[in-house]
This record gives structure tokens, C-alpha cells and sequence, in this order.
């Protein structure tokens, strides 16, 4: 997938997503969760991403709502919790996710997990409905593993847009990046700042203190030029600010040679349902 970036905005876009964007896991605040949308949005993010098991879709979808910005210029995607991955579930629970959100459809819809009631032969031909009823463009992945996404491309007749992943400087997932650049796959890091953890790192310390910004935004810019499309989540607008303008930095070869020598496989996400690979 080519990145090529629109004059009026400053991130990049792979297949119409912007490749960074605001990321609302645990904003379930429906007041706070719809001002740092709106926030977000009005200060130029055109990516929003939430999940069914978030609590927070119609939160979401009040502040797209506020912040004016055509429908058209926003790129949302949400995530079919583990418990809804049969048939009827997914179909069911995505017209829900719709309504909560106030709109006709989603641009990326995720499969959340690879667990529970998934399996791929009826959960991904569900997702294939709900592109050929235009309720989502795009079909993704998320928490998938590279043996994971074989089998789903094996059943899916449309592509797998892109996997959504724990990625960031202390986890920084090599084995997969080498796989969905093989097969064109996008892949959205979550917990991009390594739910704090990257602010200890005496080398992104080093680097933010050398270039005069955050080490959040180190982070967020590694992310950049390794390909991955970011997420942080953020609530106030200092936050939002903060990593939007991470879009600005720019890592040299000495700093990217020096994030990539961070030898830490430091996962922040641990769940009993995790896949088998992560034990």
C-alpha cells in the first residue's frame, strides 16, 4: 500500500486512512470521550478508532458530531468484541456499533481478537457481508498473530486491510512488520507510548532531550518511519496536542539506529485470551 499525503493535512494516508489517529481505549467518560474527540478532530486528526467492549462508541460518535468535520474527511474504525464473533453476532452487534455511532458505516471494521467465538471459516464471511452491504470499506484484523492472518487470508476472498497490534520502541514487533510488508498489509500500533513505559527509556530520553521534544513523541515519530500507523489514546488537550505534533519531528539515522538497538520485549497487554503465541 503506497502512503501519499494530502496537501491539506499533515499525516500521510494509506488507502484513504490517515496513518495516525486518536486512539480511546479506557476514555469511557462520555463527556470527556466526545471533547477529546472533538478536541482531536478540530485540531486536525482524521483518524478515530474505539471497539465495542470500549463502552464509549456513542460517546465517539457525539464528538464527530461536534467538531463539524464532514463525514467524509473522517476516517473511523471499531472492533467486534470476542463474545459477538459468530454469524449473527457479528452482524447484529455492527448495526448496533452503527447506531451508537450515528453513522451509515464505517471505514475499517476489526475482528478484536482471535478468541472465543471466532472462527475464521464463519467469523470473516460475516465480515464480507458487511462490506458487500456497505457497512464497513474495509475488513481488519486485530491481535493477530502471523499463523493467525495465513489462515484468515486463506478464507477471506477480499484483502485484510490491516492489523491492529501492541507495537511501540519496547515491543517492537519485527517477525510481524516483516510479514504485512510481504503482504501488504497496514499495521496500526496501539499503546504506541507503552502505556507510559517509553518515558523511562534513558535512550529515547537521550533523543527527545536532543531534539528538544517529548519522548512520547520519539516514540510516535519511531513508529512513523518504521511504517506503522499510531494510535495514542489521549484525553486532554495538552496530550492531543503533544502527539500531534510529534508529526512534526524527525528522527535521524544515529536515532533510529539507537531505538532499534532497544533489545526489551516489554508487551503491556496481557489478557487470558491472548493468542496461543503470545504464551
Amino acid at each position: 500500500m503506497s502512503r501519499e499525503t494530502h496537501s491539506s493535512e499533515r499525516t500521510d494516508r494509506v488507502d484513504g486512512m490517515p496513518t495516525f489517529g486518536l486512539g480511546t481505549w479506557e476514555n469511557e467518560n462520555p463527556q470527556q470521550c466526545a471533547e477529546s474527540v472533538r478536541t482531536a478532530l478540530e485540531m486536525g486528526y482524521r483518524h478515530i478508532d474505539t471497539a465495542q467492549i470500549y463502552g464509549n462508541e456513542s460517546a465517539v460518535g457525539d464528538g464527530i458530531a461536534a467538531a463539524g468535520v464532514p463525514r467524509e474527511e473522517v476516517f473511523l474504525a471499531t472492533k467486534v468484541w470476542i463474545d459477538h464473533l459468530d454469524r449473527d453476532g457479528v452482524i447484529e452487534t455492527t448495526e448496533e456499533s452503527l447506531d451508537k455511532l450515528g453513522v451509515d458505516s464505517v471505514d475499517l471494521l476489526y475482528v478484536h481478537w482471535p478468541s472465543r467465538t471466532y472462527d475464521a471459516a464463519e467469523t470473516l464471511p460475516a465480515f464480507e457481508e458487511l462490506v458487500d452491504r456497505g457497512l464497513t470499506d474495509r475488513i481488519g484484523v486485530s491481535n493477530f498473530e502471523p499463523h493467525h492472518l495465513e489462515t484468515a487470508r486463506e478464507v477471506l476472498d477480499e484483502p485484510i486491510f490491516a492489523n491492529q497490534v501492541e507495537c511501540h520502541p519496547l515491543l517492537q514487533q519485527e517477525e510481524l512488520r516483516e510479514y504485512v510488508e510481504r503482504t501488504d498489509i497496514e499495521l496500526v500500533g496501539y499503546s504506541p507510548l507503552a502505556r507510559g513505559g517509553v518515558f523511562d527509556v534513558p535512550e529515547l530520553s537521550e533523543i527527545a532531550e536532543k531534539h528538544g521534544v517529548s519522548e512520547a513523541q520519539v516514540s510516535l515519530a519511531w513508529l512513523r518511519e518504521t511504517g506503522v500507523t499510531a494510535i495514542p489514546k489521549a484525553t486532554s488537550e495538552a496530550h492531543i496536542r503533544d502527539n500531534w505534533e510529534s508529526l512534526d519531528l524527525e528522527l535521524d539515522g544515529d536515532d533510529l539506529a539507537t531505538i532499534e538497538g532497544i533489545d526489551r520485549t516489554d508487551r503491556q497487554v496481557h489478557t487470558s485470551f491472548a493468542p496461543d503465541a503470545w504464551d
